[in-house]
C-alpha cells in the first residue's frame, strides 16, 4: 500500500515559509520521499500500518493552505506511467520503484 500526500500550503509570509518546511520536515521524518515538489509518497506493508501514518499527518495539518492523503495499492502504482521531460520512460517493477523513493 503506498500513502500520497499532496499538499498546497502559502510561502508569502516568513512564519508561513516555516510552517510550510516544518510540514514538509515532519513527512521526511515519518519515512514519506518527495515525488514531486508537493507530493510526498511512503510504501506502507499494510492498511493498519498506512492507517498510523495518516493520523500521524493528520495531527500535522497546518491551519491555512490544502492537504490531500490518498492510498494505493501496490498493483495500482505499478500501473503509474512517469514520464521524464517529453520521453516515456519504461516503467520499472514495483520493487524497482521502491529503490527510487
Amino acid at each position: 500500500m503506498w500513502v500520497l500526500v499532496f499538499f498546497d500550503l502559502p510561502t508569502e509570509t516568513k512564519k508561513e515559509r516555516k510552517i510550510y518546511t516544518q510540514f514538509r520536515k515532519m513527512l521526511q521524518k515519518d519515512g514519506f520521499t518527495m515525488f514531486q515538489f508537493s507530493i510526498y509518497l511512503r510504501h506502507c506493508p499494510s492498511r493498519e500500518n498506512a492507517e498510523v501514518h495518516i493520523k500521524r499527518v493528520k495531527n500535522w495539518l497546518p491551519e491555512k493552505g490544502h492537504v490531500g492523503i490518498l492510498c494505493i495499492t501496490d498493483k495500482q502504482f505499478g500501473q503509474m506511467e512517469i514520464f521524464y521531460g517529453e520521453k516515456l520512460t519504461k516503467r520499472p517493477e514495483v520493487n524497482q520503484q521502491l529503490q527510487l523513493f
